[in-house]
């Protein structure tokens, strides 16, 4: 029986060669050799296998915004009162049980919510630790709430989460203690978007929690907040981070980040940050790119002329420039300037607000306040010049004007057009006079004094002569305040003394009201200076009236001894003259005006 079992499956006697003997001769192809063969006889040889791709990483990139987030106090720029007062909070346990962080956007409001709660929950390296001012950042709770997944700490956006149902699950909440923290906390940002009725529902929970619990608010807009919520919360104010911090900062992060960058270009970012550290990292971010853009090496080099085209800003050269052809009335230069740079993408807006922060800086300098700031030297010399030369009054005449320039500009149309006619509208406006040299004129005129010589005796008495000049013109200027006090003026005064802001004087007989108080008050309206006034009994000269009719009546005398009107008279007996009535009635109708 065993010999017909080893004649069916074809081995031998000894069963040495069968399919499953481990002895079997190993250069025998295998099925799948004799299918894969089969195949190609068939079919032809298959394509090769095309080469693995290389395995790229999956973590995406990161905003620079979001990479250097502010993990530890010390991060944290421009806060250092804040940071104080944590400090000594936590180092002798007084602890609020309510934060309110308020300010700008981008100043770190968000971030030192995060960073107290860490602060509040660390144990440390060893799992021991206490509340601390520096969070290790190593233990299980810093890590979980620097990913934003513990549990204890819950952040919640006021402005998806608005309704009274958002506050009822926090007040519902509170009550049970945390899972694995120390406190549960609860980040609210954006808090004033919280409805009427939720702050409401929120001040018992918020007033006194549980010892377990604590709250952190973040807002903007801090006037929004009740005053019921504000009087709970222990309120930092984050102030604008300085330009120069930040600058400082933007190149610490660039250092990290292996990219060169112009101290300029710091400084053209830092300032148009406007104190916001988050706007700042996300103007950096887009000037790398630009930069990268613009190379065609692998190593970045930002520099000032690249950010300033990025951000739309005049040349600091080409400000001076524009800014001294403003001043020194060369409209066809500043029209140039303003082309070219309007062609290089610079924005009329931009123009206008350059313009005014020379006009600040120049204003500032001529106060003394410290050394000029300025990028190079070359704009700190010109500044310095400019505050040398130009008057107060003129810097803030400029300022007024091309403020309201820049608001024009802002709401035109065409705002090319408006800015060119708002400069040129500063460039005319150099050569006026203002009111305090208009002023300064009058005082001068003013200030000499009315001397009318007498006659000599035994000389034939003349025509008084008319008053001198500077009574005449303040006269006259007064009429243009008002005419019915002019020609009481004209009329009524009889000068005995004229100096600067005082006036001696006799009234013409035949007036017996006393106009003293009159004319303090306007003389202050027309002059601006507060004027003594004394009325005198005798001594005056004779007012502008006087003169005017003693002139006249010296004229009708001489025309009347004249040969051709002694011919008229002799060839018409019994005519009349009617010209002297004629002005003898004008003139009692004008003194009778000027009494009144």
């Amino acid at each position: 029986m065993m010999t017909d079992s080893s004649d069916m499956f074809g081995g031998d006697d000894d069963g040495d060669d069968l399919p499953w003997d481990d002895d079997a001769p190993e250069d025998q192809p295998s099925a799948a050799e004799l299918e894969e063969a089969g195949q190609e006889s068939m079919f032809g040889a298959p394509d090769p296998a095309p080469t693995p791709a290389p395995v790229v990483s999956a973590q995406p990139y990161r905003v620079l915004a979001r990479k250097y987030r502010s993990q530890t106090f010390a991060e944290l720029i421009g806060q250092d009162a804040m940071v104080q007062t944590l400090a000594n909070a936590i180092k002798r346990d007084r602890l609020a049980h309510a934060f309110l962080m308020t300010g700008i956007r981008g100043v770190g409001k968000t971030s030192t919510a995060r960073l107290i709660a860490k602060a509040l929950n660390c144990v440390g390296a060893d799992g021991k630790g206490g509340p601390t001012i520096s969070p290790c950042g190593v233990c299980e709770p810093c890590v979980a709430i620097a990913e934003g997944r513990h549990i204890d700490v819950i952040e919640m956006d006021a402005a998806s989460h608005t309704g009274v149902d958002d506050v009822r699950e926090i007040i519902e909440a509170v009550r049970y203690a945390a899972v694995s923290a120390r406190y549960k906390i609860y980040i609210i940002d954006e808090v004033h978007m919280l409805s009427r009725n939720a702050f409401n529902a929120l001040l018992k929970t918020l007033e006194e929690p549980p010892a377990h619990v604590k709250f952190l608010f973040a807002t903007t807009e801090v006037d929004k907040l009740p005053i019921t919520v504000l009087s709970r919360c222990q309120r930092f104010d984050l102030k604008r981070i300085p330009a120069k911090l930040l600058a400082e900062h933007f190149g610490a992060i660039c250092e990290k980040e292996g990219v060169a960058i112009e101290a300029e270009a710091l400084g053209m970012i830092a300032e148009a940050a406007e104190g916001s550290a988050r706007d700042g990292l996300s103007i950096l971010d887009q000037a790398i790119a630009h930069a990268d853009l613009a190379s065609d090496s692998d190593h970045t080099n930002v520099t000032a002329e690249s950010v300033r085209e990025m951000l739309g800003l005049a040349d600091k050269s080409v400000q001076r420039q524009l800014f001294a052809a403003l001043l020194n009335g060369d409209g066809t230069a500043l029209l140039d300037l303003v082309s070219a740079q309007f062609a290089l993408g610079v924005e009329p807006i931009a123009l206008m607000r350059s313009a005014m922060e020379i006009t600040h800086r120049i204003t500032v300098a001529q106060v003394g306040r410290g050394e000029v700031k300025a990028v190079s030297e070359d704009e700190r010399k010109a500044i310095e010049d400019w505050a040398k030369r130009l008057q107060p009054g003129q810097l803030h005449r400029l300022w007024q004007m091309l403020i309201k320039g820049h608001d024009e500009v802002k709401t035109a149309p065409a705002p090319l057009v408006a800015a060119e006619m708002a400069l040129l509208r500063c460039l005319h406006a150099a050569d006026m006079p203002d009111p305090g040299q208009l002023v300064k004129k009058l005082e001068g005129l003013a200030a000499q004094a009315v001397a009318m010589p007498p006659s000599a005796p035994g000389e034939p008495a003349q025509a008084p002569a008319a008053p001198a000049m500077d009574w005449r013109q303040l006269v006259e200027h007064v009429e243009h305040y008002s005419i019915p006090m002019g020609a009481m003026m004209r009329g009524q005064v009889r000068v005995v003394e004229l100096s600067p802001a005082r006036l001696v004087f006799e009234q013409a007989p035949g007036f017996a009201m006393n106009i003293v108080e009159d004319l303090r008050k306007i003389l202050r309206e027309v002059t601006g200076d507060l004027w003594e006034v004394e009325q005198r009994s005798e001594g005056g000269q004779p007012t502008l009236m006087e003169v005017e009719a003693k002139a006249r009546e010296a004229q009708v005398s001489q025309r009347q001894q004249s040969p051709l009107m002694q011919a008229a008279l002799a060839a018409f007996p019994g005519a009349q003259d009617i010209t002297d009535e004629g002005q003898s009635g004008g003139f009692a109708r004008r003194q009778s005006y000027g009494s009144r």
